[in-house]
């Protein structure tokens, strides 16, 4: 697994989680899913993405998106 499929998996994985976690929880969580979301967005814009800088210092493979 390449680096932009690890950060879309991850993002898809808490506007899931954060979902879930206003069903059950508070409405609340759903501050958490704009955050991702503009994160997303930003990232789309200007190549510049933290877990992506994250993982490319543990050594994993980059892919197209994020150098």
């Amino acid at each position: 697994m390449n680096i932009d499929r690890f950060v879309m998996a991850f993002a898809g994985a808490m506007v899931l989680l954060s979902l879930a976690l206003a069903q059950v929880h508070s409405v609340y969580w759903l501050w958490f899913t704009a955050f991702v979301g503009v994160n997303v967005l930003q990232s789309a814009f200007t190549g510049f993405c933290p877990l992506a800088t994250i993982l490319k210092k543990t050594g994993m493979k980059p892919g197209q998106a994020f150098k």
